[in-house]
């Protein structure tokens, strides 16, 4: 790595963790300086060493398991059925007219105002958790699949039918790949709400997850286990961002040649 190419990657690190240390630093001042009462802020220093002594005890693995596991099962069930349902309402016009009065309905509808009819059908197990996360997250995905498969340029479709392309091969070949960088649009969004919506789902009885351990924390007024949930929490989706920008860059990296050639 040669010294200017360096130079520029340290740059750029410093420029996107300046914000993120001048936080944390002020964070540190506010309770030290009594500023804050200590007792509802906790700084950060303190909240560090909670972290590191759930990593040490192994308290975290339990909580970041649970949360995981309804995390991810919410979001690929949402992300499965919001691109499927999608796609259909984009490339079928007749279905989208037939199903968009419902869906238009439900969708303005909460999942924390579902809380009670999850609980009545499935009770207060995982079910009813994980149903809380599809709910949240099923919409962004469905609203930017059905925006991506509309978007897609006419002139692509028109050229692939001008050389007796077929229905199969002009969805599969040219409207897909280019809906694709919308449809993660929406998977990204639909990842952040899984997070959110974490905590609203271990609510309802459970034992387990980072939702539970900062809402029971609170509860308990453990105030420095109870930031350290919440920033746990904040890592966590901010690992699943990246990781779904990281999918998103390897499946559409054509684009990149593109706005080159722009």
């Amino acid at each position: 790595m040669t010294t200017p190419t360096l130079r520029r990657r340290v740059r750029h690190v410093v420029q996107r963790s300046a914000c993120i240390v001048l936080l944390f630093a002020v964070w540190e001042a506010l309770p030290r300086l009594g500023i804050v009462n200590p007792a509802f802020l906790s700084p950060p220093s303190a909240v560090a060493a909670t972290i590191v002594s759930w990593f040490a005890d192994g308290t975290v693995w339990k909580h970041l398991a649970a949360s995981l596991q309804r995390s991810f099962t919410g979001l690929l069930i949402a992300v499965a059925a919001g691109v499927t349902t999608g796609l259909l309402m984009g490339w079928f016009s007749r279905f989208e007219a037939f199903v968009d009065p419902v869906l238009q309905l439900m969708r303005q509808t909460s999942a924390f105002a579902l809380f009670p009819v999850f609980l009545l059908f499935l009770g207060i197990g995982e079910a009813s958790k994980i149903a809380i996360i599809f709910w949240a997250s099923f919409w962004p995905v469905l609203l930017n699949t059905i925006s991506g498969v509309k978007q897609v340029d006419r002139l692509l479709i028109l050229s692939a039918r001008s050389m007796g392309a077929s229905q199969t091969f002009i969805f599969t070949k040219v409207v897909l790949p280019a809906a694709l960088p919308a449809i993660f649009t929406g998977v990204r969004l639909a990842g952040a709400y899984s997070i959110t919506a974490l905590v609203a789902a271990e609510m309802i009885g459970a034992h387990a997850g980072l939702g539970f351990l900062t809402l029971n924390s609170q509860e308990t007024f453990q105030i420095p286990s109870m930031y350290a949930g919440i920033l746990l929490l904040a890592v966590l989706g901010l690992a699943l961002n990246t990781l779904l920008a990281r999918l998103e860059a390897r499946l559409t990296g054509w684009r990149k040649g593109l706005q080159h050639d722009a």
